[in-house]
């Protein structure tokens, strides 16, 4: 089962530079429970070089000072294609929000889609 207020991104298309669709909503400070940013490709990407995501957190909800706290690795075009997943640990130090940034590199996409959430289980929902 996944949590709809932690689905930060549901097949958004990722044509250029953007953050994601949704914001999930925390207490600030960090979790007594790991959680995890689970991102998987629904659409294949084509014309972009990479995508870079990263995950950035503020204590406002318009990311008016957004902080990048992680940052993933760089996937070229021809490995983001449907179904590629990546799972990584959600790290310490967020404030009241969180969401995903992804970051386009070369020419604008043509095609793309990404879902990401965050889970305590990254097993559910794949």
């Amino acid at each position: 089962m996944l949590d709809k207020t932690l689905e930060l991104s549901t097949e958004q298309a990722v044509t250029s530079t953007a953050a994601s669709t949704n914001v999930a909503q925390f207490n600030g400070g960090d979790t007594p429970r790991r959680l995890f940013i689970v991102l998987q490709v629904n659409v294949d990407f084509a014309t972009c070089t990479s995508v870079t995501p990263s995950v950035e957190t503020d204590n406002a909800s318009a990311f008016s000072s957004a902080e990048t706290v992680m940052t993933l690795p760089t996937y070229p075009v021809a490995s983001l294609t449907a179904g590629m997943t990546a799972i990584v640990p959600l790290p310490l130090g967020l404030k009241k929000y969180v969401r995903m940034k992804y970051t386009v590199t070369g020419s604008n996409a043509t095609a793309g889609k990404i879902s990401a959430y965050i889970t305590d289980n990254p097993g559910i929902g794949m």
